[in-house]
């Protein structure tokens, strides 16, 4: 997707990269109301979820949504996600989180949006991010429809 921001830049997106727990997932288990979201988008982007998994049920809880998922259940989920946005070029992606392992993908993605769900947001994260929204409805939503995301980046 094409987006032109007056008085920021144009912005050529492909993928759109999830964190799991505390972003599309609440206590491991995603809302109906994101996975409607998610269908939808995948129109768009080529969705990936790139996951620490906390709780371990994120690869039985995506089957069936038209996205990839990725798992990195020790301590170096911080640096995986980094180079799988930089594998899949910084410039095409969307990042989305809400932990202090995002905060790396989220500084070389070309896009950035932080979320403040029920399990809180690292404070060093939503100073980092282009878009700060409440909730992950609300930032699906910002993805999905561009003028939005016009409206807060815009010059």
């Amino acid at each position: 997707m094409r987006i032109e921001i007056p008085g920021y830049k144009t912005m050529d997106l492909k993928y759109l990269i999830l964190d799991y727990n505390g972003t599309i997932a609440k206590d491991g288990i995603i809302p109906e109301s994101v996975k409607e979201r998610l269908k939808k988008l995948s129109g768009i982007y080529e969705i990936y979820v790139l996951t620490a998994d906390t709780h371990g049920t994120a690869r039985k809880i995506c089957e069936g949504l038209p996205l990839k998922i990725q798992t990195f259940p020790g301590n170096a989920a911080a640096e995986e996600k980094r180079k799988i946005i930089e594998q899949l070029g910084g410039k095409r992606c969307i990042a989305v989180g809400n932990g202090r392992n995002d905060l790396p993908m989220c500084r070389i993605a070309e896009l950035s949006v932080g979320i403040i769900e029920a399990e809180g947001a690292y404070g060093r994260l939503i100073a980092n991010v282009d878009i700060c929204t409440r909730s992950i409805e609300e930032a699906l939503d910002v993805l999905a429809m561009p003028k939005r995301m016009v409206a807060t980046l815009r010059g």
